[in-house]
């Protein structure tokens, strides 16, 4: 049983790390979206766009722990990245330049 609750805790510890991280954001881009996408054996990704466009995301070790994050960070989630959620992404000259440099093997 000390197993059981040493794992728990340490879920909780990321949990609260993971929402800690989540509300900063949220703070610093006027609030926040956000959407959980499961990476496999690393877990899952959780992608944030805040209300001025800028984004980012964090990795979860399990997809429940990347939800339970967003809901005790309180911001809203959505099912998949597309439509309205992916058009409040404002990318720059970086994002740009990155993405052609990855389409011409740069």
């Amino acid at each position: 049983m000390a197993d059981t609750q040493q794992v728990d805790a340490r879920a909780e510890r990321k949990v609260s790390r993971l929402a800690h991280r989540i509300t900063a954001f949220a703070k610093a881009h006027g609030g926040a979206e956000g959407q959980v996408a499961h990476i496999g054996e690393r877990g899952a990704r959780i992608v944030l766009v805040g209300e001025d466009g800028g984004w980012g995301d964090l990795v979860a070790p399990s997809t429940e722990i990347a939800r339970q994050a967003v809901e005790k960070a309180g911001i809203t989630v959505h099912e998949s990245f597309d439509g309205e959620f992916a058009a409040k992404v404002q990318t720059g000259p970086y994002e740009w330049k990155r993405m052609a440099g990855i389409q011409v093997g740069g």
